[in-house]
């Protein structure tokens, strides 16, 4: 995907994931998603509509704040040929969320270069991607674990 491409489509998804109503509805913001669709920034402020019964963030909107980003990121960056699906994922809370919280996310080139090794036959690929979700002044306040579900798509395998 061009350049021009990709800084486009970053500039849609941010703008239609902050319009998207479970995001809405959490207080979540995507702050920012680089032209490059190689990092993003996500932003959830603590309302009294995303406290759980102790008045800190919910779990659920913690998760929810991350759940998509790798996947949405990947996509662009591996291409139409191939698949990319969430397969797992697993929350450890670390600390109360009691203000904003925030999420960054970063794809290297490595990892892309890993994926495009592991599936290059044709086969399936689970990479395990991590991100931490802090507060205002750093302290960790969640980490979430991610498996993605990676391979090229069936034209894609006969054509190699």
């Amino acid at each position: 995907m061009s350049a021009r491409r990709l800084a486009r489509r970053a500039r849609l998804l941010r703008f239609g994931l902050n319009l998207y109503p479970p995001y809405l509805g959490a207080g979540v913001s995507v702050q920012h998603i680089s032209a490059d669709c190689r990092q993003a920034r996500v932003k959830m402020v603590l309302r009294w509509y995303n406290r759980n019964f102790v008045g800190t963030q919910f779990g659920g909107s913690l998760y929810s704040m991350v759940d998509p980003f790798y996947m949405l990121l990947l996509m662009p960056l591996l291409g139409d040929e191939y698949l990319v699906w969430d397969k797992a994922a697993s929350i450890e809370f670390v600390s109360p969320g009691k203000g904003p919280v925030f999420a960054d996310f970063r794809i290297d080139d490595a990892l892309l270069a890993d994926i495009r090794t592991h599936t290059a036959n044709g086969e399936k690929y689970l990479p395990q991607l991590s991100v931490e979700v802090r507060d205002a002044q750093g302290q960790l306040v969640a980490k979430v674990h991610k498996t993605l579900y990676v391979r090229l798509k069936p034209r894609a395998r006969q054509a190699t």
